[in-house]
């Protein structure tokens, strides 16, 4: 049965990403403590097997610094201050390298579930809290249970674990009985560190159990009902007429970047007065002509204005123009199957500026040739396009 809200509502949704970050904000992350106890007994266990014989060598230092004192030293009322400062500083080495592990296992167990987070609001007293009735809850509720078994199976597996050990080493520790001193302690250190080792380990085996569920039991908190994601969808996305306000925002800004881009074009195909289709091509660059600037109505006549204030030719070729503000967006290349129209109007253009340049016979304006795929677009008025005074993407 799924769970219920204050109002009754049960929660059947997965919570969104948006209600995740809010309750990452909120301090409320997956936690597994056994998964930190689990990491941070390991890897001191490791840790104990690595750097004990340093750590035990330093420590000896210090020892025999504190205890071997010269008759000078005895005498000198400087030298115990100066003892004391060597001594702290021998030491502090000594535990730097293992210090340094833990620090390192302290911080990567939450990395690893839930991330790093600092929040001041899981800090904040909440009265809910202090509520007997639902501490109540909590002592005998579900969660509760959970933490029981997780106990019992930590004692099962600790302690079976541990049986096996002591069986299996019962010979070496009765042998230690017999050994000289030196010997003996230093046997008896390599078995408990690595007895260490493989009863942390153990705990493994917990938090491979633990993980899964309180990943399940925090997506199951966050869980929320088809009201509330309703709510949050309207939130995000704001109401209909803020979002067609920043549409015709969005709209007047994309047009004035590309008004700016007419002045570059090398020809503007007209209809000749409801559309207007500015073309580039550059041959080193291009792999065809591409569309800077493309509209109906009075962005058309816009662009015309543009173009005639920087000289930039102009053809009127109504099929062609249809054909091209129906078929190519903004910045993208021109269909294949427009590629010969295109290219006899840009022949007329380079044509009309040598004869401008050079003299000679002005040529003809050209009719180019609409293939029958595109002739649906030619034939489409402006009317038709639904978008008159769009920048038509």
């Amino acid at each position: 049965m799924a769970e219920e809200n204050e109002n009754g509502q049960e929660k059947t949704e997965q919570p969104t990403p948006k209600r995740r970050q809010d309750a990452k904000e909120k301090g409320q992350v997956p936690r597994s403590r056994e998964l930190n106890t689990t990491v941070i007994m390991v890897l001191g266990a490791g840790g104990l097997l690595l750097f004990g014989g340093f750590m035990a060598g330093q420590l000896f230092q210090v020892f025999d610094l504190a205890f071997n004192i010269s008759r000078e030293q005895a005498f000198d009322p400087e030298a115990p201050l100066n003892l004391f400062r060597h001594a702290i500083a021998m030491g502090l080495l000594a535990v730097a390298p293992f210090t340094a592990l833990m620090l390192f296992a302290a911080l990567l167990t939450p990395a690893v579930l839930g991330g790093w987070t600092f929040s001041g609001k899981a800090l904040q007293p909440k009265l809910s809290k202090m509520n007997p009735v639902k501490g109540l809850g909590r002592m005998f509720g579900v969660k509760a249970v959970v933490e029981l078994a997780k106990a019992l199976a930590k004692v099962l597996v600790v302690g079976g674990v541990g049986t096996v050990l002591v069986w299996s080493l019962q010979d070496r520790i009765r042998q230690l009985a017999v050994e000289p001193l030196g010997s003996g302690l230093s046997e008896g250190v390599v078995i408990f560190f690595w007895s260490f080792f493989a009863l942390a380990s153990a705990l493994i085996l917990v938090a491979l159990v633990d993980i899964p569920y309180q990943l399940w039991d925090h997506t199951k908190k966050l869980r929320m009902t088809r009201q509330e994601v309703k709510d949050e969808f309207k939130q995000t996305e704001g109401k209909p007429e803020v979002k067609s306000k920043v549409r015709q925002l969005q709209q007047q800004i994309a047009q004035g970047r590309m008004m700016e881009n007419v002045p570059q074009a090398d020809v503007v195909v007209t209809n000749p007065t409801h559309f207007a289709i500015a073309l580039r091509y550059d041959q080193a660059r291009m792999r065809a002509p591409r569309v800077v600037a493309k509209g109906a109505g009075v962005v058309a006549l816009r662009i015309r204005e543009i173009a005639e204030e920087h000289r930039v030719p102009r053809v009127e070729s109504p099929p062609l123009a249809r054909a091209l503000y129906h078929t190519t967006e903004l910045e993208q290349e021109i269909p294949a199957g427009l590629y010969l129209a295109v290219a006899q109007v840009l022949a007329y253009v380079y044509q009309v500026r040598t004869v401008n340049r050079y003299g000679g016979r002005r040529p003809q304006p050209p009719e180019p040739t609409i293939p029958e795929e595109f002739q649906e677009y030619a034939r489409r008025g402006a009317a038709g396009t639904g978008n008159e005074g769009a920048p038509g993407f």
